[in-house]
């Protein structure tokens, strides 16, 4: 049997949950649709059903000229998955960025030449500050996403399509999601449950644009060795939970899975100079534990001086990188 026809739009989802860190597992043939998933990261796992097809431009003489859609085809009802997730989305090609409809709206069997619909400003917004909600009336809303906001969108996914339960809220939805450094307490939403996912995509969308300036800033990169291979994170020189934390760019490094974890661990850091330095005392502490073997490789690795964004202004602050090695012990 050939490459299934959406096979396309598979290693777009596979590649945005692999961008956020998370890892995928298929629980059935990849040539079939909708796509069974296993979405999983640590000790977190959803078992997630897929339908997607791309998103095209649906205006004409009887449609909003700014409609796209996606038009379901080899499917007359869709069927959820019990205990997992089922999404139901569409992908805009031209500007990388996916549509999600709530499956809950949808559970009769499909009309003649079934399809659904988002606005192209949504898209556009999504394009831009990485996700929007579109009011599609009838308590009925659309999320439009970008790919570094998969895994969210997935996590959070009943709690933002209820939304559509109210008009009000959806207009807070989508002017924290253009300025997710607003005040949390300027948030007017009397609902509790979506006031915490409001703040929660705040959140989430001030630690992707972090992730997408830092890792930008050292054209993905790690900082220290120079890796690239879709293995690189971005790291706060100052821990977040600091009373100095911020989420600059220049609070940020490029590093890579390996020594991401040797710099939160102290076993690694960055001086005022942008040197590499290796913690004597770290070394010292492992090798009394006899858990010292790699130390040579390890050290020969890295470089001596980081690789420095092109723009000053994104490269790691003097000032952030001596208050970080102090609340790390380092002397």
């Amino acid at each position: 049997m050939g490459r299934h026809n959406k096979y396309d739009l598979l290693e777009k989802l596979v590649s945005a949950v692999n961008d956020s860190g998370w890892n995928v597992a298929y629980l059935e043939d990849i040539k079939q649709h909708p796509f069974y998933l296993q979405v999983y990261r640590d000790n977190e796992s959803c078992r997630v059903k897929i339908y997607i097809w791309h998103l095209t431009h649906g205006g004409g003489k009887a449609r909003p000229k700014d409609e796209y859609r996606i038009q379901i085809t080899g499917v007359d009802k869709f069927e959820p998955l019990q205990g997992g997730k089922t999404l139901i989305l569409g992908y805009w090609k031209e500007a990388d960025v996916f549509a999600g409809f709530d499956v809950r709206k949808h559970l009769g069997k499909l009309g003649a030449s079934p399809s659904m619909q988002i606005r192209e400003d949504a898209l556009r917004k999504a394009y831009v500050n990485g996700f929007e909600p579109c009011d599609k009336g009838n308590k009925e809303v659309a999320i439009a996403f970008r790919p570094d906001f998969f895994v969210d969108y997935l996590q959070s996914l009943e709690p933002l399509h209820d939304f559509g339960q109210s008009t009000k809220d959806i207009s807070v939805l989508s002017e924290v999601a253009q300025n997710p450094e607003i005040n949390i307490a300027n948030i007017q939403i009397q609902n509790v449950a979506r006031k915490t996912t409001v703040v929660s995509v705040s959140k989430k969308l001030r630690d992707a644009s972090f992730r997408k300036r830092v890792l930008t800033a050292y054209s993905f990169h790690c900082a220290v060795c120079g890796v690239q291979l879709k293995l690189v994170e971005a790291a706060h020189i100052i821990p977040v939970n600091h009373d100095n934390g911020t989420d600059e760019t220049r609070n940020g490094l490029a590093l890579c899975a390996l020594h991401h974890k040797a710099y939160d661990q102290a076993l690694i850091t960055i001086a005022e100079n942008y040197s590499v330095q290796i913690s004597r005392s770290r070394v010292s502490e492992l090798q009394s534990q006899r858990m010292s073997d790699g130390l040579a490789k390890f050290s020969q690795d890295l470089r001596p001086i980081i690789i420095l964004p092109p723009a000053i202004s994104d490269r790691p602050h003097a000032e952030y990188i001596r208050i970080a090695n102090s609340a790390r012990g380092w002397k």
